[in-house]
């Protein structure tokens, strides 16, 4: 399948309301058939079953078997860092950038271990996006070339049976509570948390500055989802919803790691029910709005370890236990075949 090529933010607005890929309803049939028929009571592995389930389902097989899962990482700065938003300086994005292609860093050390490919894809990090608090992060030919390069980034991935995503930039949980908020409404404390570990005084300026970004981009919240993801959202956070549809497209299952991830993809979500479903969230962030926002699009993460690394992480180590809910899936025996009884009348 040839990667679509979007030129205008209307084009994709367009594309969003049309017909959407489906998962394969056939192969979920046949896999909660399967899963129903193995050698254990009905339900006794909890989540693991579901989560075999929408694998299967998403990759057209009752019984699938992941190969060759791939990990982005977007890393993109962010203007509003200037405003001391983070604990660290807003030069680090480029730093861990170097960081990862050295192979130092935490996602490096998933990546290997998992057997996973590891792609760093780099929004021009050393120039960061303008400001949010004083007007819009992007304009419209830098939006759709950042969500393009998503889109082009999965379809060179080569043969994987399941991408992981994750995101680098200083400031970007700031971008990510200003996004939130712009799409789901309330306060900016319901969404601001501390980030990379800021104190108290550090906490109540993001505040601020959150709630400088709304009142700035105020036009852009009734232009709809993706105009909004626009204004407040950074380069790597329009590439990881490119990456997003793009998987859609290619009916790829997507696992999600935190806060920036679940706030750039959620702008998906609001702009198209349903959107998401291909996609299931890695882990409940530590940070603060992150909680909030997977009740807001309806996600139940598969583990919270109150990490707040970024990098994909936290969706790297979930991947662990969807791997432990395919092998059981694909290798236990049936009852028939274990010649042991099933429940009494």
């Amino acid at each position: 399948m040839q990667s679509m090529r979007i030129t205008r933010l209307a084009q994709l607005e367009a594309v969003m309301a049309g017909r959407f890929t489906a998962a394969d309803a056939t192969a979920a049939e046949a896999a909660r058939a399967h899963q129903n028929a193995l050698v254990k009571p009905r339900g006794s592995l909890g989540r693991l079953e579901s989560l075999a389930v929408w694998y299967a389902a998403w990759r057209g097989q009752a019984v699938p078997v992941m190969k060759a899962p791939a990990i982005l990482v977007f890393a993109a700065s962010h203007g509003v860092a200037r405003h001391r938003v983070s604990a660290f300086p807003p030069d680090v994005t480029e730093q861990m950038v170097r960081v990862f292609h050295d192979g130092g860093a935490a996602i490096n050390q998933l990546a290997i271990d998992l057997g996973a490919e590891l792609r760093i894809g780099e929004l021009t990090p050393d120039r960061p996006c303008a400001d949010i608090s004083e007007g819009m992060a992007l304009q419209e030919a830098e939006f759709v070339q950042a969500f393009s390069y998503g889109i082009e980034s999965v379809a060179a991935l080569d043969g994987a049976d399941l991408l992981i995503l994750g995101e680098m930039g200083i400031g970007n949980t700031t971008a990510a509570a200003a996004l939130s908020l712009a799409l789901f409404g309330g306060k900016p404390e319901d969404w601001v948390g501390t980030g990379t570990g800021l104190d108290k005084d550090g906490l109540m300026r993001k505040r601020r500055i959150v709630a400088a970004a709304r009142d700035a981009n105020e036009e852009s919240l009734s232009r709809g989802a993706l105009r909004i993801l626009q204004a407040f959202g950074g380069l790597e956070m329009a590439a990881i919803a490119g990456a997003v549809f793009e998987a859609r497209r290619r009916r790829l299952p997507v696992l999600l790691d935190g806060y920036v991830c679940t706030a750039a993809a959620s702008a998906l979500a609001v702009a198209r029910s349903g959107a998401l479903d291909h996609c299931v969230v890695g882990h409940c962030s530590a940070e603060l709005g992150h909680r909030r926002l997977l009740s807001a699009i309806g996600k139940s993460p598969i583990l919270d370890l109150s990490m707040r690394l970024g990098e994909g992480s936290g969706a790297a180590v979930a991947l662990y236990l969807l791997r432990a809910a395919l092998v059981c899936h694909g290798g236990m025996m049936r009852m028939s075949e274990a010649s042991v009884s099933g429940p009494s009348e």
